[in-house]
């Protein structure tokens, strides 16, 4: 710890944050001697600010996001990758966590992490320095003004990432002098509300001075904006006002070295109502500033499910689109598209490198998406929910979703629009810009049993599961002769979608369920369902359902993980909840994809037991060294 705070040295940037030039931050600052040369002119203060930026998580792998392989949504062979370098995320989702080297370590920056303290000593030192008016004499007053709010916005970011992993954390408001003493520099951990005041007073003073737009889409998208702030702040209550952090009876004891409670085990109420008002603040901010839900708009003669499908894929894959409220622009490129591709196009069936098969979606994950009448599919009484693996051959009215006359299993018929957007398996159609007939019927297919084109290859590339998460892959991605060409996109850490549904719990936890169905009706129309309300009296089993708290609640956490499934929230989401005990400790399972009849293949296999220790996994493990050299620190419970 005394290092991470003393430590003045210039951090060079991790390589190019982008593979296009037409994107944002593809600057590398070179290495500066000093302090004071590195704020000598705007030149090399800009430099610094893109330093600030380069922390962010996931840059130079696909892997870097711990939400998408570190639960249940997203898995792959093993032993090949397990224990290589950049699959230390799956490893938390395989239950090896441990003290000694943690995996997605970001309290000191190894195993997978990013050193996120020292990512806020460099956000301090640019502070310190930009903020003084006698440095930096050519910046102009207002560029001097938004570059001191979007450092302040990333040390925000920076500490609330931290809080999300580790609870209780020390808060690095200024850095310490190199002159300090050993006992100066041993800090101890913040009371969690503590922890949040200061990120929320934080975000409110850096959103004075953010732009509202990004003007300069040539050179600045991925900079921070105004509805980039808010939403962050709205984030951050409704984490604060969840389960885990409100009132939380298992932190009880939880104590540091000088008996302060690091958790409030009381619920507090007002939490919702900051919630609400922050989620409200967010929504007001975008919509002003023409952020709205996607729609796919073509030329191209599609029917109207494929346009619905478009819709959804399109939100996440179509580079800076109008839903997007922050995407960062370093976690892009073909390397996930790729870990997400199948070998769809017949004339490579052996290019594995454009189409690596790597991330699968589990069975767990396709059973939570609803039935085409927008209700889970346990609780739809048209569709039979004992019989989904048993067998069915699609017919001429399935055409966009399924291939004709081919026998799939029961549960991939009758669901809703984004189970076909987001997921790719044996029997689906893949519509693709270059799909060979140039319309949607006569598209890209998918044959997985063995003999079928995207069947496994050898024992390195092929989908575990027999699922693919079309989701994440842009339809203008292109298979080569032993590569593939695609566009890129911005990960979208800030959509309008996921903000609608925040607000949307925040109001049904404060009493307000009428008004939430307004927000989640939003997202569902856009998802081709009609609202909660007709959907639930008309075909649940369970039609009263929506008009409870507690039935709304479970109805607004299954709509998170279905729409924002393999974005990496649903990781957080099941944590601030407490719902991570009862999700992650059960069987991850597959199809049996080695098997050539349909008959073999719709069978259920079991790939992993996965084993959630509550509370001890809730929270990452400090490092027992990282104990030693500071003694004022304590470790999160059971670790």
């Amino acid at each position: 710890m005394k290092n991470i705070i003393l430590y003045l040295s210039i951090i060079f940037v991790l390589g190019s944050f982008m593979t296009s030039c037409n994107d944002y931050l593809d600057v590398v600052p070179d290495n500066v001697a000093t302090i004071d040369n590195a704020f000598s002119n705007r030149n090399e203060a800009e430099k610094y600010l893109f330093t600030c930026y380069s922390y962010m998580p996931g840059l130079n792998t696909t892997w870097g996001n711990v939400g998408l392989m570190g639960g249940d949504e997203l898995w792959t062979f093993y032993p090949t990758l397990a224990g290589t370098n950049n699959f230390q995320s799956w490893e938390i989702a395989r239950g090896n966590q441990n003290v000694n080297d943690p995996y997605m370590n970001f309290w000191d920056g190894t195993n997978g992490g990013t050193g996120f303290f020292k990512a806020i000593r460099d956000c301090n030192i640019f502070l310190e320095n930009v903020s003084n008016p006698d440095k930096v004499n050519d910046l102009d007053p207002t560029m001097r003004k938004r570059w001191i709010g979007e450092v302040q916005f990333l040390k925000a970011y920076y500490h609330f990432s931290l809080f999300k992993m580790y609870g209780p954390i020390i808060i690095i408001d200024k850095n310490l002098s190199i002159s300090a003493t050993p006992e100066e520099v041993r800090l101890s951990r913040a009371p969690v509300d503590s922890v949040v005041n200061y990120i929320s007073n934080l975000l409110d003073t850096a959103v004075v001075n953010l732009p509202a737009v990004i003007t300069n889409k040539a050179t600045e998208l991925g900079r921070v904006t105004k509805p980039a702030a808010l939403s962050m702040k709205a984030r951050l209550w409704v984490t604060a006002a969840s389960p885990l952090f409100n009132g939380n009876p298992d932190y009880a004891g939880f104590v540091d070295k000088e008996g302060t409670h690091l958790f409030n085990t009381s619920a507090e109420p007002n939490k919702w109502l900051k919630a609400v008002q922050a989620c409200k603040d967010a929504i007001e901010s975008c919509e002003s500033n023409e952020i709205s839900l996607y729609s796919f708009n073509s030329f191209l003669d599609l029917s109207d499910t494929t346009v619905v499908q478009m819709s959804i894929r399109n939100s996440v894959t179509e580079k800076w689109n109008s839903e997007l409220i922050w995407g960062l622009s370093g976690r892009q490129g073909s390397g996930i598209q790729a870990d997400c591709m199948a070998r769809l196009d017949p004339t490579y069936p052996l290019n594995i490198w454009g189409a690596r098969d790597l991330l699968n979606p589990t069975l767990e994950i396709t059973e939570l998406f609803y039935t085409d009448n927008g209700v889970p599919i346990n609780e739809d009484k048209n569709w039979n929910y004992s019989e989904r693996y048993d067998l069915q051959v699609a017919t001429h009215d399935d055409r966009y979703n399924l291939i004709e006359d081919y026998e799939i299993a029961k549960m991939h018929f009758n669901r809703e629009p984004r189970f076909y957007a987001d997921l790719a398996f044996d029997g689906g159609k893949w519509y693709m810009q270059n799909s060979p007939s140039g319309d949607d019927e006569n598209t890209w297919t998918v044959k997985s049993r063995v003999g079928g084109v995207q069947a496994r290859l050898g024992a390195y590339n092929y989908s575990v599961t027999g699922y693919w998460p079309k989701k994440l892959v842009n339809w203008k991605f292109v298979l080569t002769s032993n590569g593939s060409n695609y566009e890129s996109y911005p990960w979208p850490e800030f959509r309008l979608a996921d903000l609608y549904l925040l607000y949307a719990e925040a109001l049904n936890e404060n009493g307000q369920g009428e008004e939430a169905l307004i927000w989640i009706d939003k997202v569902r129309e856009r998802a081709g369902l009609k609202g909660v309300a007709e959907s639930w009296t008309s075909y649940s089993t369970k039609p009263g359902k929506y008009t409870s708290t507690e039935g709304l609640r479970d109805i607004i956490h299954q709509e998170r993980s279905i729409e924002l499934m393999f974005e990496g929230q649903r990781f957080w989401d099941l944590r601030r909840w407490k719902e991570a005990e009862n999700v992650y400790n059960q069987k991850i399972r597959g199809w049996d994809i080695d098997q050539e009849s349909a008959e073999g293949y719709y069978r259920s296999k079991i790939l992993f037991s996965q084993k959630f220790i509550a509370p001890r996994d809730y929270f990452w493990p400090i490092r027992e060294s990282d104990l030693i050299i500071n003694p004022k620190l304590v470790q999160n419970p059971g670790w």
